[in-house]
């Protein structure tokens, strides 16, 4: 497990953790929600013979900062000042889940930020029944507030659907298939709104980078290293 690193984030710090040579390209992993970066090690170890891999803990998780304020546009701008504070001027960046939220909002707001983006199982931008989660017994890894990103995600504005006709990177989304609680269709028909965007599915439900490891990782790599699309 690589070393866990801290950087000033505006009002937050932010955990990390970095993989691979400095000179390499940088991509950057944003994990689900209730999760965090030491989830991505087996996906990092893989990358980083070829990129220089971040990991990085949202608010609310891991070793980051528990301010005990959360929406999704306060976490995309963690990310850019993220960015900004390592120099880090574009970044292809790959988001699972909430964190793909995240991602393809900040595709949104900053295009000239992501060279490649790649969503898995994300949080698709349109309105759903909200899930009631049950916190479970014992001390948690991340601050149980943070909770209420799911209730966001599940109301999300119109213009978080419109928007993705603005994405200028190239895309990946990856979908886990029937087993997945994220609505399959939903998925398909916001890769249809992305410009430049290819959809795969990989059957392993909403956590394919840890059920289908091997596939997951050989997607990713193929699509970062790839030539553009048409």
């Amino acid at each position: 497990m690589a070393e866990m690193l801290l950087v000033q984030a505006g009002d937050v710090r932010l955990a990390y953790r970095v993989y691979g040579p400095a000179s390499a390209p940088p991509v950057v992993l944003l994990h689900g929600l209730g999760g965090g970066g030491g989830g991505w090690d087996e996906v990092a170890a893989a990358l980083a013979g070829s990129w220089r891999v971040y990991a990085v803990d949202l608010r609310g998780h891991g070793g980051s900062d528990w301010p005990g304020e959360y929406t999704l546009p306060l976490l995309r701008d963690d990310m850019v000042r993220f960015l900004d504070t390592l120099g880090l001027a574009q970044v292809d960046l790959v988001g699972h889940s909430i964190g793909g939220a995240v991602a393809y909002l900040l595709a949104m707001r900053h295009p000239g930020r992501v060279r490649r983006l790649v969503l898995e199982e994300p949080a698709p931008p349109w309105p759903r029944v909200p899930p009631a989660p049950s916190r479970p017994a014992g001390e948690l890894p991340f601050d149980w507030a943070v909770t209420t990103l799911s209730a966001e995600a599940s109301d999300p504005p119109a213009s978080s659907r419109a928007g993705l006709s603005s994405i200028s990177a190239p895309t990946l989304v990856i979908a886990g298939g029937p087993d997945s609680h994220v609505n399959q269709d939903r998925l398909a028909e916001m890769a249809g709104l992305i410009p430049d965007c290819r959809l795969v599915m990989i059957p392993a439900g909403h956590l394919v980078h840890a059920g289908q490891p091997d596939r997951f990782i050989a997607a990713v790599t193929s699509f970062l290293s790839g030539p553009e699309l048409p």
